[in-house]
This record gives structure tokens, C-alpha cells and sequence, in this order.
């Protein structure tokens, strides 16, 4: 039987089976088609950027594995990208860090990046019907140590703080070219690898530099802050912890980062959305899968992503939480990684725009237990996957595990060539 056929005969047949728990399939597919996940920039190339000052190698990041045809350059990594996206379907956005920027070759340490330095980036991202998000990027860099915003030394620290205001400057000149706001993280890796006296010291000094970034109102770009549990070399105290952020996001009404590696393993992410949008005005998430805690393997369809994507569409938060990917595997093909993880999140999102929602809810109200359990139960086997396979169809992307050999091609025409 014709592919496309048997697609839409199956699709149609979902369609009516969903209809008879109340949900309505079509809707379902205008909100997966309208949900943007931020794809990272990092996937390409393992977290290396193309700063000329060899600042590489130092402490708050590693990629591990040496799988061959790692980008080498800009020209490279839109490559990468752009070959994705011929992959996916939906409209999303692509997140860039600090030291991606087009230095020409020249040394630009981080305290002097400007605008100019992703004027190419923005009009690619253009062209490509993307928009940006940005990253402040600590790590990897002669001053980066174990502390950096929360560091003593006013030297080191006024270094990071001006890096900091410039990624916000960035950011803004960003918005206002996309005409849509950019969304900027603040991540460091600050701590410590062994016992520590003055926790309380170093978390004065990052709210005091915080302070200071914060500073500047903008009107084109949104603050996010992110925590972690701890760091390599880094694991008994870091700084900027999520009590920390949570508290300071709060109080100064800043968007709060969830990177769903940077938990204990048996802690709930999906619990802390609707926690947290009662008190800060939106959410980042950047979704990796942590099999050994941060270990930023890439996004596959489990029943944690499942339950997130769920929660935050249970509590109507769609326009307040942000998707974006964050996994760096260098054991794999990169393109390929990124393929599965964005599916991957689009399949959970998609499943939980198809919950019979109204009904659960209704059971839940009226306190029938039983109900709302024996339909969250048959909830889990209603076809989903062919409305998965039709909006692949609609989106014209690959079918299934079509999209396999074509990024084998790729490889063997591009990558394996590098």
C-alpha cells in the first residue's frame, strides 16, 4: 500500500477514536505545529565555539566521545543545521553561546564581544525562518577557575560581570532584528571540589554581581538564570544553586532555568512548573536526558519528558515555558542526535496535547478516582503515533525511521569528508 495513503487511513481512524474520548486531534496538531524548540548550537561541534585566544580547555564543561566530522567553523555548523531542519517539522529556534560569535580570525576575549560579532548569524537565522537565543559562556577560559561571577578577586570578577552586561547587549540587538524577544541564559559553573566555609560569602557576591548585570532594563531580550546540582571537579558546593536562583528569580522576577539534568535523578522537574509559575513570570527548560546525573545524553521518549511535557500543558502554561534541547553526545552522529532529540521532544508534547484533558479533569473534580486513573491508564495506548506519522506527512519530513538513511548520506557526502 502506498505510504502517505496508509498514513492518512490510519490517521483518519485516530481521529475518530479520539473524538470519543473528547479530544479534538486537529487542535492537537495546530499546537504541535506551533511549538518552537530551541536547538543548540553545541551539539555540532562539543562545546568548543571559535574564539582564537585559546581560552578552550578550561573548567565548567566537557563533551565526551570522538565520533568523526565535529564542525570546524560557522560555514559548518549552519550546515549541520540546516540539514536538521530538513528533518523536523514546525517552525523553532536555534540557541547560540557567547563564543560562537564570527571574530574573523582576530582575538576577542569575552569581555569585548559586541553585536557586530553575530550580525551573520542573525540575517542566517533569517533566511532560515529562525530565531536566536543566546548564552553568556563562563567556562573554558584562562579566567574561568572554579569561580567567576561569585569570585573574590574584583579582577576576575568585573572580567565575567562586563562578559555578562555584553551577552545582554547581544541579546537585545538580537531581539530587535528577529523582532522577537531573545532569550539569554546565564549559566556558571562556580563551586567547589571539596568542604567550604564561606558558602554563604559567594552567594552574597553573585547576587551582587547579578545586581549589577540586571542593571540595564531591555525591551528585545528576557533574563533567564540556571542552577545546577553540582560540577566535574566542582561536586561539593556550587554557588549558584537552584535554592539560590529560585530565590533570586522570585525576588527579582527573573525567568528560572530548568535543565532536567541538573536534579537528583529521582527528583521531579515536571512537579516544579506549576510551583514555579505561580511566582516568576516564565520558565526556560533545557531538556537533556541525565542517565548518570549531568550527563547530557540525547533526549529519547521517556516517561520523564512524557510527564513534563503533560504538566506544563495541564496547566495551560504553553505561552510561559520555553523548550529548548541542551546534550552534547560526541559518540554518535551529531546530526543524527539532534534528529532524534527534537522528535523525541515534539512525540512527548504531541501525546500530551492529545490527553483527554477536559474529561480528567471532570473526573478529578468530582473526585471520581477510579475514572481519572482507568483513563489515564487507556490514555497511554490511544494512537498517538499516527497522528505523529501525520504531521511528518504534513510537515513533508521522513516517516518514522526514514530520516536514518538520509542522514547516513549526509554523512558520508559531508561530515566523514571533514
Amino acid at each position: 500500500m502506498n505510504k502517505k495513503l496508509s498514513v492518512q487511513q490510519a490517521f483518519d481512524l485516530a481521529k475518530e477514536r479520539y473524538a470519543a474520548v473528547g479530544v479534538d486531534v486537529e487542535q492537537a496538531l495546530k499546537h504541535i505545529q506551533q511549538l518552537s524548540i530551541s536547538l543548540h548550537c553545541w551539539q555540532t561541534d562539543d562545546v568548543v565555539g571559535f574564539e582564537s585566544a585559546g581560552n578552550q580547555g578550561g573548567s565548567g564543561i566537557q563533551a565526551t566521545g570522538n565520533y568523526p566530522g565535529r564542525a570546524r567553523n560557522i560555514g559548518e555548523v549552519q550546515a549541520d543545521i540546516e540539514e536538521v531542519l530538513t528533518h523536523i517539522g514546525g517552525t523553532h529556534r536555534f540557541n547560540l553561546h557567547a563564543i560562537y560569535g564570527d571574530f574573523g580570525g582576530k582575538v576577542v576575549d569575552r569581555n569585548q564581544i559586541l553585536p557586530e560579532h553575530f550580525t551573520g548569524w542573525m540575517e542566517w537565522a533569517k533566511e532560515h525562518n529562525l530565531k536566536i537565543d543566546f548564552n553568556s559562556s563562563s567556562f573554558g577560559h584562562a579566567k574561568s577557575g572554579n569561580l567567576t561571577l561569585a569570585n573574590p578577586d574584583k579582577d576576575i570578577r568585573d572580567f565575567w560581570i562586563e562578559h555578562t552586561k555584553r551577552s545582554r547587549a547581544i541579546s537585545e540587538a538580537i531581539g530587535k532584528f528577529q523582532e522577537d524577544p531573545c532569550i539569554m541564559n546565564l549559566w556558571i559553573h562556580d563551586g567547589a571540589k571539596d568542604l567550604t566555609v564561606n558558602r554563604y560569602k559567594y552567594r552574597q557576591i553573585l547576587e551582587q554581581s547579578l545586581d549589577e548585570i540586571f542593571a540595564t532594563p531591555y525591551k528585545n531580550m528576557k533574563d533567564c538564570i540556571e542552577s545546577k546540582l553540582f560540577g566535574i571537579a566542582l561536586e561539593s558546593y556550587t554557588v549558584g544553586s537552584h535554592d539560590f536562583y529560585m530565590g533570586y528569580g522570585v525576588k527579582n522576577q527573573k525567568i528560572i532555568t530548568l535543565d532536567t539534568g541538573h536534579f537528583h535523578l529521582t527528583e521531579s522537574v515536571a512537579d516544579k512548573i506549576s510551583s514555579l509559575l505561580l511566582f516568576t513570570p516564565e520558565i526556560m527548560l533545557h531538556v537533556s536526558r541525565p542517565v548518570r546525573w549531568d550527563s547530557d545524553h540525547v533526549v529519547t521518549l521517556n516517561e520523564e519528558i512524557i510527564e513534563l511535557a503533560r504538566e506544563i500543558v495541564r496547566a495551560d502554561a504553553l505561552n510561559k515555558v520555553h523548550v529548548g534541547l541542551d546534550f552534547f553526545d560526541a559518540s554518535i552522529n551529531r546530526i543524527g542526535a539532534y534528529v532524534i532529540g527534537v522528535r523525541a521532544t515534539q512525540k512527548a508534547f504531541l501525546q500530551a496535547f492529545l490527553e483527554p484533558l477536559e474529561t480528567l479533569r471532570a473526573y478529578e473534580a468530582n473526585e471520581q478516582h477510579f475514572e481519572r486513573l482507568a483513563l489515564l491508564e487507556e490514555a497511554k495506548s490511544l494512537p498517538w503515533n499516527a497522528v505523529w506519522d501525520y504531521f511528518c506527512l504534513k510537515n513533508d519530513v521522513e516517516i518514522g525511521e526514514d530520516f536514518i538513511p538520509a542522514i547516513q548520506q549526509y554523512e558520508k557526502n559531508i561530515t566523514s569528508k571533514r
